[in-house]
């Protein structure tokens, strides 16, 4: 499905991951913990259908599985794959279908594979940038093994920066920002 014809129906398609050094996972999981991140991401897509591949469903903590406040639904070839409270899809244009229109957003969390499917029809990217308190470079493309999605900033328009400057920083020891795409 379009972004244009999800526009037309009342839904859009964002995607949203955290990112440090051009990483944004490693060995199934994130390579780091910023409480922060997580909160950000609940307010994003809680009350929002989010759709993800299996692995992330699998790399969730099981007392986290489902998300609460959430519909799931999790995309894989694996025909007779099930998990409790999750839908399933075969692809991710069916995940999207499946979203239907009851909420505003339907929100892709990965894995990278679906990010690359989605990127270049998505409408909206919340991307939180991690890395070393102080700008440390503590976190290197090295520390992780599945790279972040490119963004094409001629397609995208950076809408949004928290904060305005410089960075917050993390209880965890890491500095983050809040970044906020839109299709240009």
């Amino acid at each position: 499905m379009s972004s244009t014809e999800a526009d037309a129906a009342g839904s859009r398609v964002g995607l949203i991951w955290a990112e440090a050094a051009g990483v944004i996972g490693r060995d199934g999981g994130m390579p780091w913990h910023v409480p922060e991140d997580l909160a950000h991401f609940k307010a994003v897509t809680l009350g929002a259908p989010v759709v993800m591949g299996r692995k992330t469903w699998e790399s969730l903590n099981a007392r986290y599985r489902p998300l609460p406040g959430r519909r799931n639904i999790v995309v894989t070839r694996q025909s007779e794959w099930r998990a409790d409270g999750a839908e399933v899809a075969a692809s991710v244009d069916a995940a999207i279908a499946a979203a239907g229109f009851d909420s505003p957003w339907t929100w892709v969390i990965g894995g990278a594979d679906l990010f690359g499917q989605v990127l270049p029809t998505a409408d909206r990217l919340e991307v939180t940038e991690l890395r070393g308190a102080g700008g440390a470079q503590a976190l290197t493309p090295e520390a992780g093994d599945t790279a972040a999605p490119s963004i094409d900033h001629v397609g995208w328009r950076l809408d949004q920066v928290d904060p305005d400057e410089g960075w917050h920083s993390s209880r965890s020891g890491l500095e983050y920002r809040f970044l906020r795409y839109v299709r240009a």
